[in-house]
């Protein structure tokens, strides 16, 4: 048994090296050595000598299919395909396909997200973001800004920071969606990015728009007191300033906010921080969240998952509420015995709230779009919330001064700035689509359902069409014609046309996206068997004059067993060959149809609707990663299974040439 294994690895470690360095690394390596005995391989000028050498048809086969590289090659890309697109997922364990997040749709392919500037990471202020970029200040009033900076298509590049900013001292700086503001320490306001909701700017055109609410005077004209600001922060399209005596200014996008009316003039606030979709506040008396509408963020939880909810005046008992931090749907409070509670909705997959050691408590909380991280008094860091991007799995930190939480990034600093060490999303690979999902993990699972479909489209197509092939080449006569005019009449159905129709009558049809898929399969199958047919039945046909059938014949061999156990075997190679072309054949079918919306539907990915984005001229151009890598990977997979199908056909072609 060693042995066998021993000789199996050799012969396999042989080709490779054959294939990839040369014929002389394979004699260096492998026969250099040898010495000619009874029964071993002989050598003429070096090289083993297989002229008196007896090979079997298969391992004839093999052997010259091994000696043309780039079939070798298609083999190990295919193979590393059905690897990744069928094992990988199983380790995706965030994914999901209905997975979308708004703030990160659109993203190029970058692994920036959370590389922070080098000046910058020995020397922090503040950090902050909301979307797909971060801004960052220094102690000594720098501003910098890393991560995604393009705005969609609109060609802003919120990287561009204004000369005005890079010359005068920062003292506070905060990120929305698609802008930043900054105020600098003689109250001079600064802002840049998308200014289309009057996110910094208080154009005629927004100041005439009752949706919108303006820059406040105060602010613009840098009259504010920066030695009395107590928190500068900005939502969606939208931005506060919050002074120490309880004065709030607040402007931008009102559509966005339904209660932003609530919160302005308001002179009685202790903090504010924005859902996305509600302004939220801590009034005076600190025992409430204050958001202008009634029972809303009224109940709170002390865990995360699974926990029962409670009246806000009941879990606080007398205690006060210090801070509010608000993610897209919730709020953390920190109150003052330096515990916390949250309150809201919170994504399924999440982190429960730490159990702290005794004598430990928060001091701090930080939120980003889904998840919060906390620092104690020890100096800990823990992370908790939603975690699709394992934001929330914080590393053991010790030291830490200050902790900030960007969109889906943390940050732990130490007492004089110096980054101590960050977690949460670096980034994607291949960028993501227009609804804000990962295209490489979309790229993996819907590769996965391309090639399923075209395999099993295929194993359908083999079962009937060489069933049909070999009842019509055996029997011939009228069971031929009849089966062979069948044949014809499946051929001569336009697929396309006719799953077009298909569609447009099931579109009034409730079924589900796995009923959907089985369909296309099926289809697929029935409609594609009449060339396996037409292959196998030419086989048969000379198959069935040889001698070994005659034999059989003659003695008294059932015909179906003749059919199947004798001439079936002895044309199972060509039908190898058709199968590989057909399953490339069909991808291409699936991805075809997908692509013009009857196949697999979204979220459900696959490579043919995934491709769907680059039919829009404007979204092929600016945003190309979303077809690119896509497109790349699918023409990749057929090619080299076709080039696998086209050297078998040529290899078992016993007239071909090996230098072919």
């Amino acid at each position: 048994m060693n042995k066998k294994k021993e000789n199996i690895f050799h012969i396999i470690a042989r080709w490779f090296v054959r294939c990839f360095l040369g014929p002389k690394f394979e004699e260096k390596w492998f026969y250099s050595k040898k010495k000619e005995g009874p029964g071993e391989i002989k050598f003429k000028d070096g090289v083993p000598d297989d002229s008196e050498l007896i090979v079997s048809p298969g391992r004839q086969i093999f052997n010259r299919f091994m000696e043309r590289k780039f079939a070798v090659f298609s083999v190990i890309v295919v193979f590393v395909m059905f690897c990744i697109v069928f094992i990988a997922p199983h380790f995706m364990t965030k994914y999901y396909d209905a997975f979308t997040e708004t703030t990160q749709k659109d993203l190029p392919p970058t692994l920036s997200l959370m590389k922070v500037p080098g000046d910058l990471a020995g020397n922090i202020k503040m950090i902050d973001s909301y979307s797909s970029f971060s801004v960052g200040l220094s102690n000594d009033g720098k501003v910098y800004v890393w991560g995604v900076g393009n705005i969609g298509a609109t060609g802003i590049n919120i990287k561009n920071i204004p000369d005005a900013v890079k010359n005068a001292r920062i003292a506070y700086v905060a990120a929305g969606q698609d802008h930043i503001i900054a105020i600098g320490e003689d109250g001079t306001f600064y802002g840049w990015g998308s200014n289309r909701f009057g996110q910094y700017e208080a154009t005629d055109t927004v100041r005439s728009n009752p949706n919108l609410e303006p820059v406040p005077d105060a602010v613009v004209n840098g009259t504010l007191d920066v030695s009395h600001i107590k928190k500068v922060t900005c939502g969606y399209q939208a931005s506060a300033i919050l002074m120490d005596d309880g004065t709030l200014y607040i402007w931008g996008n009102k559509q966005a906010y339904a209660n932003m009316d609530k919160f302005i003039g308001r002179t009685n606030i202790v903090d504010v921080d924005f859902t996305l979709n509600y302004v939220v506040g801590l009034d005076a008396k600190q025992n409430s969240v204050y958001t202008g509408t009634k029972g809303l963020y009224a109940k709170v939880r002390t865990q995360l998952a699974g926990s029962k909810t409670e009246k806000m005046a009941d879990f606080l008992d007398g205690r006060k509420i210090n801070e509010v931090r608000a993610c897209s749907t919730s709020v953390c409070l920190l109150l003052d015995d330096g515990s916390i509670a949250i309150t809201g909705d919170l994504p399924s997959d999440v982190v429960e709230i730490p159990t702290l050691a005794e004598g430990e408590y928060f001091i701090d909380i930080e939120a980003g779009t889904y998840h919060y991280s906390g620092l104690t008094n020890l100096g800990h860091v823990y992370s908790f919330g939603g975690d699709h991007y394992r934001q929330a799995e914080a590393p053991k930190v010790n030291g830490a001064k200050k902790i900030f939480a960007g969109s889906f990034q943390s940050y732990a600093v130490d007492e004089n700035g110096k980054l101590l060490n960050k977690w949460g999303l670096k980034g994607y690979l291949f960028g993501t689509d227009d609804r804000g999902a990962n295209i490489l993990e979309r790229v993996v699972a819907g590769g996965r359902i391309t090639m399923t479909v075209g395999a099993i489209a295929v194993i359908i197509e083999i079962i009937i069409g060489v069933s049909i092939g070999l009842a019509a080449g055996f029997s011939g006569g009228a069971v031929d014609i009849f089966l062979m005019r069948v044949a014809e009449v499946f051929s001569s159905i336009p697929l396309y046309p006719f799953m077009l129709i298909l569609s447009s009558l099931l579109a009034q049809v409730s079924m589900t996206t796995d009923q959907r898929l089985y369909m296309i399969m099926v289809i697929l199958g029935v409609l594609g068997w009449p060339g396996f047919a037409y292959i196998t039945r030419a086989q048969v046909l000379v198959a069935r004059e040889s001698e070994y059938v005659t034999a059989a014949q003659a003695m008294g061999v059932k015909p179906s067993r003749i059919a199947f156990k004798h001439i079936l075997p002895n044309i199972v190679s060509v039908i190898l060959v058709n199968m590989t072309l057909s399953f490339a054949a069909s991808m291409q079918t699936e991805t075809s149809l997908s692509f013009l919306g009857f196949g697999v539907n979204y979220p459900q990915p696959s490579w043919g609707n995934m491709l769907s984005r680059a039919s829009n001229a404007v979204a092929a151009i600016n945003f190309w990663w979303q077809w690119l890598f896509t497109s790349a990977i699918l023409i990749m997979t057929t090619v080299c299974i076709n080039t696998i199908g086209d050297t078998l056909r040529d290899v078992m072609d016993p007239k071909s040439s090996n230098d072919k």
